[in-house]
């Protein structure tokens, strides 16, 4: 299979691929095209279907196609010149082919997290963090396999624990150099914080925003969940429960980036730079690892609104 990373300007591709999105569009001119995001194990391309013509097959968004295309760049990214298209027939492709995943061992990751859980001392905590990361093997099941974004960081099968276990890492950093943060708050919101995404999000081969997901979002489902919980425990510290559940609320750190709260607790601000940070440098890991710019200076990226250059000398 010609996987979407091993593409290279100017291949001819004849390929199998799930088309993850379709949008019908006008040129200037007002000619009509079609414009795709095609998708395998190893990402996402850009795709254009310039002429209409009778080689291209009808065709639906989420469904399987096999294409024959010019490999091109377009502002520094590889982009798809499709000449035809048709339905791929079941059994001319595998759907584990087109399902992104994480290059860490899954079951290794979450046994470094289970020591995480297992180091969580005060009772209430270490009840409500193993009730969902110990006992329920149907969250589990979930947690492992489920993306932590749609098309941001960590977009990937084993994504969303990747980065869980990512934020604990370095709030076990953070909290070794600040000794006044409270370890237990600070691991159980690093635990929690993303888990709504498990409803936020479908499940692959598909990413997208669900209804409880477009109308909710992740923080308020997770706080839901975990408050659903907290009252089936019988003693458990409103106090206590209110701060696990503002360092959720504020993780992303401002309001304008969906936070219901800012930061207003060590521990909240401590999982804030934990969360931010993972996520931009695997961003900035994605960016420097898929381009295809051949110099140092890969241009100026919105994301991080600046010009982002290789460490190379």
């Amino acid at each position: 299979m010609r996987y979407i990373a091993d593409l290279r300007e100017g291949e001819q591709v004849q390929e199998h691929y799930l088309c993850v999105n379709k949008q019908v569009l006008k040129t200037r001119a007002g000619k009509t095209y079609y414009s795709l995001k095609l998708q395998d194990k190893t990402g996402v391309v850009d795709a254009k279907i310039w002429d209409l013509n009778d080689g291209i097959n009808d065709f639906n968004e989420h469904e399987y196609i096999k294409i024959d295309a010019l490999v091109i760049t377009f502002q520094n990214s590889i982009q798809l010149n499709i000449r035809r298209l048709r339905k791929s027939s079941e059994g001319e492709y595998d759907p584990r082919e087109y399902i992104p995943v994480s290059n860490r061992d899954i079951g290794e990751m979450y046994e470094e997290l289970l020591v995480y859980v297992h180091a969580i001392e005060n009772k209430y905590l270490s009840t409500l963090v193993k009730k969902f990361f110990i006992e329920d093997r149907d969250f589990i099941s979930i947690f492992k396999s489920h993306t932590a974004a749609k098309t941001m960081h960590h977009s990937y099968l084993g994504g969303l624990l990747e980065h869980t276990l990512c934020v604990l890492n370095m709030c076990e950093f953070l909290a070794n150099q600040y000794t006044m943060i409270n370890k237990d708050i600070l691991y159980t919101a690093a635990l929690f914080h993303d888990v709504g995404k498990m409803n936020e999000l479908s499940a692959f081969p598909i990413i997208e925003y669900t209804d409880p997901g477009q109308l909710l979002g992740h923080i308020v489902i997770t706080i839901e969940w975990i408050s659903d919980e907290i009252r089936q425990i019988v003693g458990f510290p409103d106090a206590l429960g209110n701060m696990v559940k503002h360092c959720i609320l504020a993780h992303h750190g401002e309001l304008e980036y969906g936070s219901p709260k800012k930061p207003q607790t060590i521990e909240a601000l401590a999982l804030h730079f934990a969360d931010n940070c993972d996520a931009k440098l695997r961003t900035f890991t994605d960016l420097l690892e898929g381009s295809e710019v051949e110099g140092n200076w890969l241009g100026f990226q919105r994301i991080f609104d600046s010009n982002v250059r290789r460490t190379k000398f």
